[in-house]
């Protein structure tokens, strides 16, 4: 078996952050949350890193982002453009807006031939969750029909912010942790007496949740083109209508075309959804620093 490669998706790093020399240092050594992720995926076994960016980031990129891995893995680029599309479709003039996540991975196509992760460029997820993706993808059978694929799963109650609601994937599961759907809320909060919600529903704290965090084949690639058709055929025209991996994911579920193992952790992800979020980032990752489990600079 080869060993699993991380793909990083971080097309939308330069609008998110304002530059890319605003990448925020977070650790104690100047680490960013990107710096983790990379560290924890060598840790677990993968040997190669995919940055998907786009191409106006490219320069930039290789200098400030990608030349920091370059002789401790394996690092390579894949690009997402708006008129990489299957055949027949064209993006509408005037469209400058991405088409999605699951538009993202497909555009790793020419690029990856192993059994990989896909990750946000800007969350820490944690070791835990990196160990057990990496296991899954070590063992997976690429061949298997229907495809098979997995999910980190993290706890509801560890993913809230303190500063206000946040949108979370929340998970279904059936026997053996199959996944059923992800259903996308985008006003989850923890009320003053401790309870979370969203509208008039109330969710324990273990209720799973998706982070984008998955463990894919490239059985993947011909499915999410199937996914992207069927999307284009009726959002081509859209200037802003996008396409994200948890719907095309639940398409390939219903369909019977792919399961997807939901892997359950305990590790405690973090991100900045606000910006007052930045000092509880900086604060866990501290105390993660000081109880070993990293060294003071993520190398």
């Amino acid at each position: 078996m080869s060993a699993p490669t991380l793909l990083v998706l971080a097309a939308g790093m330069g609008s998110r952050y304002g530059g890319l020399k605003q990448l925020d240092p977070v650790g104690p050594g100047g680490e960013t949350l990107l710096d983790y992720s990379v560290h924890d995926a060598m840790r677990a076994g993968f040997d190669r890193v995919v940055f998907l960016i786009r191409r106006d980031l490219e320069k930039d990129f290789r200098a400030q982002i990608g030349g920091r891995y370059e002789g401790r893995i394996g690092v390579d680029y894949a690009f997402q453009e708006l008129g990489d599309l299957p055949g027949g479709f064209a993006p509408p003039a005037g469209r400058t807006k991405p088409w999605g996540t699951a538009h993202a991975v497909w555009c790793a196509r020419g690029t990856i031939a192993t059994p990989f992760a896909a990750i946000n460029a800007d969350d820490f997820y944690g070791a835990d969750a990196f160990r057990q993706m990496g296991a899954f993808l070590s063992s997976v059978d690429p061949a298997a029909s229907p495809a098979t694929f997995a999910m980190a799963g993290y706890r509801l109650d560890k993913t809230l912010s303190e500063h206000g609601t946040v949108a979370r994937g929340i998970c279904a599961a059936g026997p053996g942790g199959l996944l059923h759907g992800v259903e996308e809320l985008t006003d989850l909060a923890r009320r003053p007496d401790g309870a979370i919600t969203s509208g008039d529903r109330t969710f324990a704290p273990d209720t799973p949740v998706s982070m984008n965090f998955w463990g894919f084949t490239p059985r993947i690639f011909p499915l999410l083109e199937n996914v992207l058709r069927g999307f284009l055929a009726r959002h081509a025209a859209s200037g802003k209508t996008e396409c994200y991996i948890p719907s095309a994911v639940a398409e390939m579920i219903a369909d019977g075309t792919a399961t997807v193992r939901v892997l359950p952790t305990d590790a405690a992800w973090f991100g900045v959804t606000y910006r007052e979020d930045r000092a509880r980032v900086v604060e866990s990752i501290a105390a993660l620093v000081a109880s070993g489990a990293y060294a003071a600079a993520a190398d």
